[in-house]
């Protein structure tokens, strides 16, 4: 039997919080940027960003199931008798491996207040709810295939098995939210590990679901039960939050998707510079739809000088990039980043807001103090 843990009886994150790579976020905790200087295009485990809802459950790979069922498998498979896939029947199926950007709707949120004067409800990311890996494990599409998918299913619902969420006095169940049939058979992955290692109980062990290009809520950690339905699905992930509420959006809101372009600078918030010498800007820029191509940066917030991009990211989750900038004088400076991708999308330099908090892509300003 394998069993895993918190090590603290109150714990909701298993893995150590150290101060030098994680900032703890009302039990979420947040990379710092500072963290990644130097570091290659993936972001080792022990500083990716972690996002619970409730807490990481301890599940036993040796009874954990996947549990499929619903009206778009043949027989139509019901919750209380399912198709089931154990660990091993996932381990003897093809694997697949994937480099994959997982970021939270709403990183960034903390800058609608600070830059904005817009607050919004939820964990005030700065810009570290966001990160790369190595995804191993079976294609969705496989599994489906298997527990005998029909021509008719329309939404796939993978459900976690943390614990219910329960807000305003309100039990909303276990995680979960529909993905469209078209894309569960896209690229979307059962993955079982990180990184080249087994999955870690705060990334979904013993498996999770990834799905590249959409925003974090849709990669269902601790998968367990998933539905699959010849009518669309709906949960309160998709209808309550992860919704772009407010004016200028849609009454009932727009459902969030994609994440956005997005830049963040591989330095701590208010860091020390030294006057009079070069320095080697490094940060890292990503978008939703597609890889980034260009990115500019300002120093003196009027003028912008193209950064240079490490050609070993062209076409990968994120873009790494360099500029360097002599400071002329000691004071406080303002250091941004804006980022664009292949499809024209750009940074502007604020962004849209929303009632929720999401998708924050405007310039993000960063202090730095010269001295």
């Amino acid at each position: 039997m394998t069993l895993f843990l918190p090590s603290r009886a109150d714990a909701t994150i298993v893995k150590p919080l150290s101060p030098r790579l994680l900032t703890p976020r009302e039990g979420n905790a947040e990379m710092r940027w500072e963290a990644m200087a130097g570091q290659g295009h993936v972001v080792p485990t022990d500083r990716f960003f972690v996002r619970n809802h409730t807490r990481s459950p301890a599940l036993d790979v040796d009874t954990w199931r996947l549990r499929l069922f619903g009206t778009g498998l043949r027989e139509s498979p019901t919750r209380d008798h399912p198709v089931e896939f154990d660990y091993g029947d996932l381990r003897a199926m093809p694997a697949e491996e994937t480099t994959a950007l997982l970021e939270c709707a709403g990183n960034g949120r903390r800058f609608f207040a600070s830059q904005q004067a817009h607050t919004a409800p939820g964990v005030p990311w700065g810009l570290g709810a966001v990160g790369v890996a190595r995804w191993r494990g079976v294609r969705l599409s496989t599994v489906l295939r298997h527990a005998g998918l029909t021509d008719d299913a329309v939404d796939v619902q993978p459900e976690g098995l943390d614990q219910d969420f329960v807000t305003d006095g309100a039990n909303l169940g276990r995680v979960r939210r529909p993905i469209p049939i078209g894309k569960a058979l896209d690229d979307v992955l059962l993955a079982y590990e990180m990184n080249g290692e087994t999955l870690p109980v705060d990334h979904g062990f013993p498996v999770r679901v990834v799905v590249p290009h959409w925003i974090g809520i849709s990669s269902i950690k601790w998968v367990g039960p998933i539905e699959v339905s010849t009518t669309p699905l709906l949960s309160p992930w998709s209808t309550r939050f992860y919704r772009m509420f407010g004016p200028g959006h849609p009454a009932d809101g727009r459902l969030v998707t994609t994440p956005v372009v997005k830049s963040a600078f591989e330095l701590p918030w208010d860091a020390r510079v030294p006057s009079g010498v070069e320095v080697l800007l490094r940060g890292r820029s990503w978008s939703g739809d597609g890889p980034i191509r260009t990115v500019d940066i300002s120093t003196d917030g009027t003028t912008w000088q193209p950064a240079d991009l490490d050609p070993d990211d062209e076409g990968g989750a994120w873009q790494r990039w360099t500029a360097l900038w002599r400071p002329p004088r000691p004071g406080r400076w303002t250091l941004r980043a804006r980022a664009t991708d292949v499809t024209g999308a750009s940074q502007p330099d604020q962004a849209r807001p929303n009632t929720l908090g999401y998708l924050f892509d405007g310039v993000v300003r960063h202090s730095v103090t010269v001295d």
